[in-house]
């Protein structure tokens, strides 16, 4: 049979026929995201942790924020490598099927905002692969694209750090998903006003 014709007659699960649905009319809020994997390749490692808040009408919006450690415990087995944060933290753990569904289910049609966000999005969308899902349809924006824009700069990428050191954003000692995304919607907030950007 055809690819694009079994495309066509595959039975999504319903989560993801319910997130197909919301396109139909634009959203006015965004979802500052970051996820923690266990390395760089889109092939080989699995998202740990996810965390994201809500920006509407330029506020952070606290009470509308997601944070889910996925447990990866087959991955960390297969691979003979430490899971001790999986298994300490006290964090709400979900399976890969459950975490990706309830992200998928909390964004909704927002706009997504993250660090160097093309990564994150095609984590997202390799475990959605799994679960036999399509990709993601949100539109996505990119600090680091932002700031280089707003300055004119093609030559070089920023860090988070970097980014946090220009604009005097605090850093904490602490490295987590939720302080990272937390930043990221902080720099968002700056760079979205400067840019003129609705």
């Amino acid at each position: 049979m055809l690819d694009w014709l079994k495309n066509i007659n595959k039975e999504y699960p319903e989560f993801w026929k319910t997130y197909l649905s919301k396109f139909e009319k634009k959203s006015n809020r965004y979802v500052v995201f970051t996820t923690e994997t266990s390395g760089l390749s889109l092939e080989k490692d699995v998202i740990l942790s996810i965390a994201s808040f809500a920006v509407i009408d330029d506020r952070i919006v606290i009470a509308d924020s997601f944070e889910i450690v996925i447990a990866q415990y087959k991955f960390f087995h297969d691979n003979g490598i430490s899971n001790e944060f999986t298994i300490e933290t006290k964090m709400k753990k979900l399976s890969e099927y459950e975490g990706i569904q309830a992200f998928v289910e909390y964004i909704g049609n927002s706009v997504l905002v993250g660090h160097h966000i093309d990564f994150d999005v095609e984590m997202i969308n390799v475990a959605l692969e799994k679960l036999e899902c399509g990709r993601l349809k949100n539109e996505a924006l990119d600090i680091d694209i932002m700031y280089r824009k707003l300055k004119d700069i093609n030559n070089k990428q920023f860090s988070l750090d970097e980014l946090c050191t220009i604009y005097k954003i605090p850093q904490s000692d602490r490295i987590s998903s939720s302080d990272d995304a937390y930043k990221i919607a902080l720099l968002f907030l700056k760079l979205k006003s400067r840019l003129g950007l609705n």
